[in-house]
């Protein structure tokens, strides 16, 4: 039976596809339904400052709705910021400018999602920020009834559900409650301090880099994620021997306007080549220590390695991040005594990819 537990999994899976990319805001998720259940849209936000997951969500419904709002949507954008997209997908990869967006739809909806229903991993927001407030959206487009999966606690933020109630707006709260909370603990980790995480790719048997006798293990859609994950991170962490073994870049070339992150290099010795790729790359700054604390202050921190660095990993560090390719190495494979507790699985052109929360006895 499909109920309101089946289209708010939609939302939270689609939000997992962008996890951390949107630091510092949290990834959220939306679904929407027209006034007779039929399924328009799933939507995410993407990235901070670009359209939240509801506008995003909303737009991609009234282009489904309308030919006519699609094309005049997509002349307008063209018009107004110069860049041109041909079709719902290219609108549904990109990256969106949301305040034009957000007053096109409000001008231009005609009253298409009138009754409509809205499936959001968190309580839209109810303020102004560098995007317009999401609740407002879903009133003024007169929605039917939102069913949030988990309210927002953030003082600034919160108060969506509010102003849906009084506009005559139904909410219903807490479906899916504990797959939101999942989804949101990064979000509120680096908000209380620092979040981290440790990247890991292996082959489909297990190879780690390090021991393999290629560097590269992960196929290039992979890559890509592990370099807008890098773009994040305020901070990238390695240590001392896979700089030396590997010989790393540990850049963002594979994106556009991507950000290279600072970087330490844990290690006790203090004295490295300075051929070395990484220490070449502008515009960041790379470190080397054996004080492990300082990876642990700014917000968000990724950490990478293979094997040793996960054996020896910080109890600080709470997820674990694991693409696995589709092919089979002739090379010894890691060898870990590790818990871990899965929270969402996705593919990436063959390759997939895991977040993991690292179990610890307590």
């Amino acid at each position: 039976m499909i109920n309101d537990e089946f289209y708010m999994s939609l939302a939270i899976k689609k939000a997992w596809e962008f996890q951390i990319l949107t630091y510092p805001n949290p990834a959220v998720g939306c679904v929407v339904l027209d006034a007779g259940g039929r399924l328009l849209s799933v939507a995410a936000h993407k990235r901070a400052g670009f359209l939240h997951a509801e506008p995003s969500a909303v737009l991609l419904a009234l282009c489904k709705k309308s030919e006519a709002f699609l094309h005049d949507f997509l002349r307008e954008y063209n018009a107004a910021l110069g860049i041109k997209f041909e079709s719902v997908a290219e609108l549904t990869n990109a990256d969106l400018e949301p305040n034009f967006t957000y007053e096109y739809i409000l001008q231009n909806h005609g009253d298409l999602l009138k009754g409509a229903k809205a499936y959001v991993t968190l309580e839209p927001c109810a303020h102004r920020g560098k995007t317009p407030p999401c609740a407002e959206l879903l009133r003024l487009l007169k929605f039917a009834e939102v069913v949030i999966a988990r309210g927002d606690e953030n003082a600034v933020a919160s108060g969506g559900a509010h102003i849906l109630q009084s506009g005559g707006v139904a909410v219903k709260f807490d479906v899916l409650r504990q797959g939101a909370d999942e989804l949101i603990e990064p979000f509120l980790a680096w908000q209380r301090g620092n979040f981290s995480f440790f990247k890991l790719a292996l082959s489909a048997n297990g190879v780690a880099v390090g021991t393999a006798q290629s560097k590269i293990i992960s196929n290039l859609a992979s890559r890509t994620h592990s370099h807008r994950l890098r773009s994040a991170a305020e901070l990238l962490v390695i240590g001392g021997a896979t700089v030396r073994a590997d010989r790393p870049r540990l850049d963002t070339r594979l994106i556009e306007d991507g950000k290279n992150p600072n970087v330490i290099i844990y290690s006790r010795e203090r004295e490295f080549d300075a051929s070395i790729p990484l220490f070449g790359v502008e515009g960041r700054s790379v470190r080397v220590t054996s004080d492990i604390n300082e990876a642990f202050v700014p917000r968000l921190t990724m950490f990478e390695g293979g094997e040793n660095a996960l054996k020896a990993l910080d109890e600080r560090v709470k997820w674990l991040l694991l693409y696995r390719s589709s092919e089979l190495l002739d090379a010894p494979t890691v060898r870990l005594n590790l818990k871990l507790k899965p929270l969402f699985h996705g593919e990436l052109d063959g390759d997939v990819y895991g977040w993991y929360r690292i179990e610890r006895s307590l």
